[in-house]
């Protein structure tokens, strides 16, 4: 008998069922888990992402396991994280979360982004630039609205960059300013992003006219290889100039288009876009979800964020279509308003959506290479606010 009992005890079973309180919220977030599990695999919803978040939030839901220990890297008195106690007292997804503490994964993620980013559309089109800027007004609204709730500053910041529709720069900017609320940031982030064709195209409808949805724009120039080549590093520079903290974003996502348009690094640009790219996906995804447990990530304040988020998107895209009705406005029916919601930065989904709801509305309508500047141009802009956030709360 005292075998079975010893075996028994091994087992993370005693944990599991030791506090019922715990394990209420065990089994709340096994729900959770399964549901992000559904979406990445049945729903096909960013499931480069949402199936390593999920698989990371299951194993830091292990009873036992102790695969993360956010006690490392989180201290209340605000003193800096000690490598030799990781080294001393880590497990696995503690070595693997150094990735996302020390800022390398979300850095890593943007050359891969840049390396597969073709920024003909907006070079051919600066005014594209406009309707990025105005898809980021969801996360400044969303900084406000978590002001008023009572988050932190730094807090309210990493919350308002969900607006920004760039799971790498949200993950960035809460890893710094608020790493306790980087498990339901991250997932709110990424799965507002995978829910993107449900989310926009009722605000797309409500706010353009049938006529505006079926405007057809004219052919973009052609682009030399001497501006693909100077875009990147004229950008780098312009923007870490004025924003120094953008930096480490902006410098590797021109970095990979830069290996990519200079027709010189080809290895290295296949690299960024395929072995790099999918390794540190399964890194940053892991890890991120580790830090979801039952005990952090089941709170009120993860509603708040949940709401914040989806809010902080909505506008975003709001933003975005009032700026292209705008620009449609001044050009006189020359600029289709649907491109200004893939401002919302989500390469290249977004500009998919615009595509498709065009598309409906005109059959001859052909807006995805159009809906690229200002969907790019948000990746810009969502790193320029990260940036922002940073150099004020950091």
């Amino acid at each position: 008998m005292s075998f079975f009992t010893n075996l028994y005890n091994t087992t993370g079973l005693p944990i599991l069922f030791e506090d019922p309180i715990h394990l209420v919220k065990t089994l709340v977030m096994y729900v959770i888990i399964g549901a992000l599990f559904y979406l990445a695999i049945v729903k096909k919803f960013e499931p480069l992402l949402l199936l390593p978040i999920a698989f990371g939030m299951l194993l830091a839901n292990l009873p036992g396991a102790n695969l993360y220990h956010i006690d490392l890297f989180i201290h209340e008195d605000g003193s800096p994280i000690n490598m030799q106690q990781i080294a001393e007292q880590g497990n696995l997804i503690d070595f693997l979360y150094l990735g996302v503490k020390l800022g390398i994964y979300p850095s890593l993620i943007f050359l891969g982004v840049g390396a597969m980013t073709d920024f003909s559309a907006l070079i051919a089109n600066p005014k594209s630039l406009l309707m990025g800027a105005g898809a980021q007004l969801g996360v400044f609204v969303a900084f406000s609205g978590a002001i008023l709730l009572g988050f932190t500053p730094e807090e309210a910041g990493s919350i308002g960059i969900i607006g920004g529709a760039d799971g790498p720069t949200a993950i960035l900017v809460t890893k710094t300013l608020a790493p306790h609320l980087l498990g339901a940031i991250a997932i709110a982030a990424y799965s507002y992003m995978a829910l993107i064709p449900i989310i926009q195209p009722p605000f797309m409808k409500l706010l353009t006219t049938k006529e505006e949805r079926s405007i057809v724009m004219t052919t973009l120039r052609p682009v030399s290889k001497l501006e693909k080549i100077l875009f990147p590093i004229i950008v780098t520079l312009v923007v870490t100039m004025i924003v120094p903290d953008a930096a480490p974003l902006v410098g590797f996502l021109m970095l990979g288009n830069l290996l990519n348009v200079s027709g010189v690094c080809d290895r290295l640009s296949k690299t960024a876009q395929n072995e790099l790219m999918n390794i540190v996906t399964i890194f940053l995804g892991v890890s991120v979800g580790a830090t979801a447990n039952a005990d952090n990530f089941l709170a009120f304040s993860t509603i708040k964020i949940i709401v914040l988020g989806l809010t902080a998107f909505c506008i975003s895209t709001v933003g975005g279509l009032l700026t292209g009705k705008i620009m449609c406005w001044i050009t006189k029916g020359k600029i289709n308003p649907l491109i200004g919601s893939a401002g919302v930065s989500a390469v290249p989904m977004a500009a998919r959506v615009s595509q498709v709801v065009g598309q409906r509305e005109n059959p001859s309508n052909f807006l995805l290479m159009h809906a690229m500047g200002p969907n790019v141009a948000g990746v810009i802009g969502s790193a320029v606010a990260a940036g922002v956030f940073l150099s004020y709360f950091a």
